[in-house]
């Protein structure tokens, strides 16, 4: 993958993850725009998500790292823009397949159900696959809401 400018962003209960993602990135030499939150007094993550998703839809940064407590909120809220695939990966094969099959623009990690070792390997293998295209090139041009 082909890295920009990593977009990253949070809620409270993602906040203990984002601060090693944001460690890791560092370490590999990525360049950040941290979208927050930024410490782990309650927040809504709608507010983080909507800011993330603009970022990569305006091609201020690509790709994007999402994080919540489930995942699944944030995962909805950054869904929800049309220039958005972000994918859910609690493993490093399903990381894969988000990029392999569905050229995901974000990866959306669930902050209290993964460790940093687990993070890590997430991390490594989302960063590393690439998109198939072919069969899949053709799904993915479906995902938008065509007006």
């Amino acid at each position: 993958m082909e890295v920009k400018t990593v977009g990253i962003a949070c809620d409270h209960a993602g906040f203990p993850l984002k601060q090693f993602v944001l460690e890791y990135l560092e370490k590999k030499g990525y360049p950040v725009k941290d979208y927050g939150t930024y410490s782990d007094a309650s927040v809504d993550y709608p507010d983080f998500g909507h800011a993330l998703a603009k970022g990569i839809e305006s091609g201020e940064v690509y790709p994007g790292i999402g994080i919540c407590g489930s995942g699944e909120g944030i995962a909805m809220t950054l869904n929800k823009h049309q220039g958005v695939r972000a994918g859910l990966a609690w493993c490093k094969e399903i990381a894969h397949l988000v990029r392999q099959h569905n050229d995901a623009n974000v990866l959306v990690l669930p902050g209290r159900f993964v460790d940093n070792k687990t993070a890590e390997a997430i991390l490594d293998e989302f960063f590393a696959t690439t998109f198939e295209g072919g069969r899949h090139e053709r799904r993915v041009k479906k995902i938008p809401v065509q007006q």
